[in-house]
């Protein structure tokens, strides 16, 4: 009785498409953007540093490793700027690029240490210890990192920023 009524259900899951949030954020592969940040106008500059990033042993917590490095972005529109959205895409296999995280304008606003995500012209600020972490050296992995902030101003114009980061998998001598 419970696998004639349990089959039709699975069949009917399996036969039901996926919700468009598991849908890949890449879906133009002839295009070097994800779809989120295409025909956005830059307005912000974003840079990390270093870059390419190593990770190196963390002396918190032995036998853990830390990638450490700093994100800053700029306003260059000459305008005050809001804050809409903020995370990055990573890319670490032959799949592309892969939504990874996303910060709120509060998250961002904390991070940043940018009152209110309000983005002065001009002003720099700064992700002071966007840091990864590893629990191992068997978890150490390379890839690529496309951090993006996405900020509207006063009319409604969205403007974006990117920053591609390099971190390596493997440490380097001192």
């Amino acid at each position: 009785m419970v696998t004639k009524t349990l089959l039709p259900a699975l069949l009917l899951l399996l036969a039901t498409p996926a919700p468009l949030a598991a849908q890949s954020a890449w879906t133009n592969k002839t295009r070097a953007l994800p779809d989120k940040l295409r025909q956005v106008p830059v307005g912000l500059q974003l840079w990390h540093t270093p870059n390419p990033n190593y990770p190196e042993p963390d002396p918190a917590k032995p036998g853990h490793f830390v990638w450490k490095h700093s994100t800053m972005v700029r306003n260059e529109t000459g305008q005050e700027l809001q804050v809409v959205a903020c995370g990055s895409f990573i890319w670490y296999s032959a799949e592309g690029w892969q939504a990874n995280l996303t910060q709120t304008p509060a998250e961002f606003a904390g991070l940043f240490n940018c009152p209110q995500g309000r983005l002065r012209p001009g002003a720099t600020y700064t992700f002071a210890k966007n840091y990864r972490y590893a629990a191992s050296a068997k978890s150490l992995y390379g890839g690529d990192a496309l951090w993006f902030i996405l900020a509207r101003d006063a009319s409604g114009k969205l403007y974006k920023g990117m920053g591609l980061i390099e971190t390596e998998a493997q440490v380097q001598p001192k």
